[in-house]
């Protein structure tokens, strides 16, 4: 499958670029519809999941959703292609930046947070295209993520090249720790940031997500202050036109004196935005892998 995809995949997707976004969400659509009825093991992770985070549903709305997220997962992996190789005009065209824009502007350090919802990197192409350049009376702004490199070097040499399509942002290396990241944001950079995830249990303490206790790493308190960074959430949602990438106005008072409040308020937080579109959050992750001392393990 490798070798499949970084030959001919790579050939499609850039041919995909060229098509009317209706033909590339209709191929999207048959191919969630395939990715749930074969992938197993994928779909029992995303049933365990709906199942701990949404108790009160009925189990045909969970199966319901699932199906969604299948489907939504599949056209936004596909929309890579226009968001990558297609043209700059039609890219632009398709996604809308809104809400509290300004919030980004200016020279000071910014930490995104920018939770896993399936359009992320379609908020990235947004940020990166649309305000990287400069606007009387705000200078340019640069931005960086964390990246981590694919197994398959023409694939990594894809997914890099992609992500850095606009703007010349920096892609940090995810072993290059946090000094790297630390070092980004007091030059002033925007730093897009993604902590919502079963990472590192070593870096993550047990908050809340939906009422069970989930690893969440305490990343984004920490940069925020080590860097001296204003916290500013984004939250991409996929829409029949494009994607809708909502600038959130920065969190006051954020972060506080404790890293643990910070962290499960982080968490809180990121419920109210799923409760909107629940079928578009990155359900395939094994959000609860990890468990405190004597849990049993869901998967």
């Amino acid at each position: 499958m490798s070798y499949f995809f970084s030959h001919g995949g790579i050939i499609f997707m850039r041919l995909l670029g060229l098509f009317p976004l209706a033909s590339v969400r209709a191929l999207g659509c048959l191919l969630g519809w395939f990715l749930h009825a074969a992938a197993r093991s994928r779909r029992k992770v995303v049933a365990v999941n709906l199942r701990l985070c949404f108790p009160g549903w009925s189990e045909a709305r969970r199966r319901q959703a699932a199906r969604q997220h299948f489907v939504y997962f599949a056209q936004a992996w596909l929309d890579r292609g226009w968001l990558w190789h297609g043209a700059a005009r039609a890219t632009q065209a398709r996604l809308t930046l809104t809400g509290a824009v300004e919030a980004l502007q200016g020279d000071g350090a910014i930490l995104i947070f920018a939770p896993h919802f399936v359009g992320l990197d379609a908020g990235w192409t947004a940020l990166t295209q649309q305000l990287t350049q400069a606007l009387a009376p705000h200078p340019a702004r640069r931005f960086a993520t964390i990246y981590s490199h694919q197994t398959n070097p023409q694939v990594d040499a894809w997914v890099l090249a992609g992500r850095s399509r606009f703007g010349a942002p920096r892609l940090l290396d995810r072993g290059d720790g946090p000094k790297a990241l630390v070092a980004a944001l007091r030059a002033g950079e925007c730093l897009y940031l993604l902590p919502d995830m079963n990472y590192d249990p070593k870096d993550s303490i047990f908050a809340p997500f939906y009422g069970v206790p989930a690893a969440t790493v305490t990343s984004l308190p920490r940069l925020a202050k080590l860097g001296r960074a204003k916290v500013v959430p984004v939250v991409t949602r996929m829409t029949k036109k494009g994607y809708t990438v909502e600038v959130m106005p920065a969190w006051p008072g954020y972060p506080g004196a404790d890293v643990g409040h910070d962290t499960r308020l982080m968490n809180l937080r990121l419920e109210t935005w799923i409760d909107t579109m629940p079928a578009q959050y990155y359900w395939v992750h094994k959000r609860f892998k990890d468990r405190p001392a004597g849990d049993t393990a869901p998967y």
